[in-house]
């Protein structure tokens, strides 16, 4: 870091760290257990999606490692572009298997990182279910930070803010959680809410 920015109060942002979400499985123990929220199987990645063959080359393969599996059923990965025009991939698992489904969003991460489309990469989540509810509750990872945070969304636009805070306090000691909470940006509409 230089001298100036040291001077003006600027910091070094964080290097995105992939393996962070290997640290989930273990999470979704603690989260079961603080707040009574299981896995659902599904997760996906954000990106901002570019025009070329290049990248259409890598979503090609992306899509090709995660169809090999043929334990998934008839759609293992779905495509899609939201209302701001990003990307989504959503990985479906079953709700027993989140190794395998972070190895997926892990995979898919990767790809895009090594293929030199890391600056697209948003972020990726996993999502949660009450038990006995439908209440759906989602652990995202952003990319440029190397952190996570919960979204608790409910109906009509709104979050369940006290579930949120309940969430990063009982998984600060498992996950690297976002502390600036100014950062915990609504992902309204992600595919597997």
């Amino acid at each position: 870091m230089r001298l100036l920015d040291i001077l003006l109060g600027r910091s070094k942002p964080a290097a995105p760290d992939l393996d962070q979400l290997f640290g989930l499985p273990s999470a979704a123990i603690t989260l079961q257990a603080a707040v009574g929220h299981t896995p659902t199987g599904l997760g996906s990645v954000c990106f901002a999606s570019t025009e070329g063959a290049a990248f259409a080359e890598v979503q090609r393969e992306v899509r090709a490692l995660l169809d090999a599996d043929t334990e998934r059923g008839d759609v293992p990965v779905e495509f899609s572009r939201d209302e701001y025009g990003y990307s989504w991939l959503l990985s479906r698992r079953g709700p027993d298997d989140l190794p395998a489904l972070v190895n997926d969003l892990h995979a898919v991460n990767s790809g895009l990182q090594d293929s030199g489309f890391g600056p697209q990469l948003l972020c990726s989540l996993v999502t949660f279910r009450a038990t006995g509810g439908p209440a759906p509750l989602a652990l995202v990872y952003l990319y440029k930070r190397g952190t996570f945070y919960p979204f608790a969304p409910t109906t009509g636009h709104r979050r369940d803010n006290a579930l949120e805070l309940r969430v990063r306090a009982a998984l600060r000691d498992d996950l690297r959680i976002e502390p600036e909470l100014s950062r915990w940006f609504p992902v309204w509409g992600a595919p597997g809410l």
